[in-house]
This record gives C-alpha cells, sequence and structure tokens, in this order.
C-alpha cells in the first residue's frame, strides 16, 4: 500500500484543531508533540516496502543485502 498523505494531513488538522482553544501551552505543548509523532508513526508504517535482495551461497547457507524504497 502506498503511504496515505491525506491519512496524515487529516491527523495533524485534527490535533492542531483540537489543541487550538486551550490556554495551558506546556500541556498543549505535549499533547501535540505526543499526536504529531503517532501520526507520522502511522504514515511511514503504511507504507509498503519494495526490496530486491541479492544473494551468495548454497540453498542452505545465504547471505545478501538488499535496498529498496518506501512507496
Amino acid at each position: 500500500m502506498a503511504l496515505n498523505k491525506a491519512s496524515l494531513e487529516a491527523a495533524i488538522k485534527s490535533l492542531l484543531t483540537e489543541e487550538k482553544g486551550k490556554t495551558d501551552s506546556t500541556s498543549s505543548i505535549d499533547n501535540i508533540t505526543t499526536k504529531l509523532a503517532t501520526a507520522i508513526e502511522a504514515y511511514v508504517k503504511s507504507g509498503t516496502v519494495i526490496t530486491t535482495v541479492t544473494t551468495t551461497g548454497s540453498a542452505s547457507a545465504q547471505t545478501g543485502t538488499g535496498t529498496g524504497s518506501i512507496s
């Protein structure tokens, strides 16, 4: 599944709207930090990792490295 930017934008907008009217700035900053980190984590984990692995060795003992991208 591709990264869902619209979902990330919605989560950020929601948390900012929720915190907008609060008067306790320290608590608000803590809440924004926690919710923003959670939204970013969910966004990154929503992506699909596509990897090509090159291996060497026998069928029972392989080693290799992979390179890829998140879509």
